[in-house]
């Protein structure tokens, strides 16, 4: 879920901390609600949380321009969560070494992957049901993930004993140290590979493009990323797949537009209709509509209509469509027309009046600006 908290408060670290602390707090809260690891609901939120923090954090410009503007002064330069740390990498980071056998093997959960998803204005509002189209690699269908040419050998790393891994002794001044590196004759399959597969090229993954439908909710907006668990990078060793992200975006409509739940409309209607008033019909996301104009309109005015705004998503209920007045005044007459106003003005008053508050100034009133 979106968050706007502070980035040195999701790491618990002061706006002085250096670069060593900065990290140091990054590598503690991986450890804790890595998805891999951590049983928590809200863990991959929160992952994902703090990897956008440490993103901006780390990087000495990016946080030069967070601390003097805050978000808003990242741009596009804003942290993007790395969905492919794994808790087994950060571990090894730590520490210098892995875990042997039952590390390497492990199952790991595969990458996440994002991808666009472009809705007009009334998919948005109402949901939609889409075929996205996207690559990912799946299982290779020559060598059947084996990264084998079929039927050719693949026999037992005799350099790790299929483990993956061989260990080092490493001298330092003070004391001698083993440590666990990948097995350079295997590069850590545990197994060698007579001859390789001509589609795959060993990988035991091939690319492809894959069309699925999607439901996409109403209510949606641009910013908002819709997840659907399971569609990204397979797993290895029998781990999840990734998953897959879709990042919303909403074309902009010909006349509406959309505030939080609310839909707005700027409506012209001529100084008449102002004046005397009149029912006329007005455009909404379901159909046209009728509004009253009541006589004596003056421009600015907000009319609403209740229920015809955005779906509250994951909510029962609408916003409501607000209807902002403007009335035109025209820039030619006709003879007749000219006449007519001539005699209207005899009627009128001829001095202004000062106003204490413009057009735009109620408008940001009545908005919230």
């Amino acid at each position: 879920m979106p968050t706007n908290r502070d980035y040195y408060e999701i790491l618990g670290v002061s706006r002085t901390a250096t670069a060593d602390e900065i990290k140091s707090a990054f590598r503690k809260l991986a450890r804790q609600y890595h998805p891999d690891v951590s049983k928590e609901a809200d863990a991959e939120e929160k992952f994902k949380e703090i990897n956008e923090a440490y993103s901006v954090l780390s990087d000495p410009e990016k946080r030069a321009r967070y601390d003097r503007f805050g978000r808003a002064g990242l741009g596009d330069m804003g942290g993007a969560p790395d969905f492919s740390v794994h808790f087994e990498d950060i571990f090894e980071e730590l520490f210098g070494f892995g875990g042997g056998r039952s590390r390497r093997n492990a199952p790991r959960r595969g990458r996440d992957l994002q991808m666009a998803v472009q809705l007009t204005f009334e998919e948005a509002v109402f949901g939609v049901e889409k075929d996205i189209t996207f690559e990912r690699d799946e299982t290779c269908s020559t060598c059947r993930g084996s990264g084998a040419e079929p039927g050719t050998n693949v026999s037992t790393c005799s350099t790790c004993g299929g483990r993956g891994e061989v260990r080092q002794v490493r001298q330092t001044f003070i004391v001698q140290m083993v440590e666990t590196v990948t097995c350079p004759k295997c590069q850590g399959r545990g197994q060698v590979i007579e001859k390789l597969c001509h589609a795959c090229g060993g990988r035991g993954l091939e690319r492809k493009r894959v069309t699925k439908r999607v439901s996409i909710p109403a209510g949606v907006d641009s910013g908002m990323q819709i997840r659907l668990p399971g569609e990204g990078q397979p797993g290895t060793n029998g781990g999840p797949n990734g998953n897959l992200f879709l990042a919303v975006d909403v074309l902009p409509h010909e006349f509406f537009q959309r505030k939080g739940e609310d839909i707005l409309l700027y409506l012209d209607i001529n100084i008449a209709q102002a004046v005397l008033g009149a029912e006329i019909e007005v455009p909404t996301v379901d159909g046209k509509e009728k509004l009253e104009i009541p006589a004596g309109t003056q421009p600015g005015r907000v009319f609403t209509l209740r229920g015809k705004g955005v779906p509250r998503l994951r909510q029962s209920g609408r916003g409501d469509q607000q209807i902002i007045v403007n009335v035109e005044i025209p820039t030619k007459l006709t003879p007749e027309q000219r006449e007519l106003f001539e005699k209207l003005a005899q009627t009128l008053g001829a001095s202004p009046r000062p106003q204490g508050k413009g057009f735009f100034d109620k408008l940001n009133e009545f908005f919230g600006g």
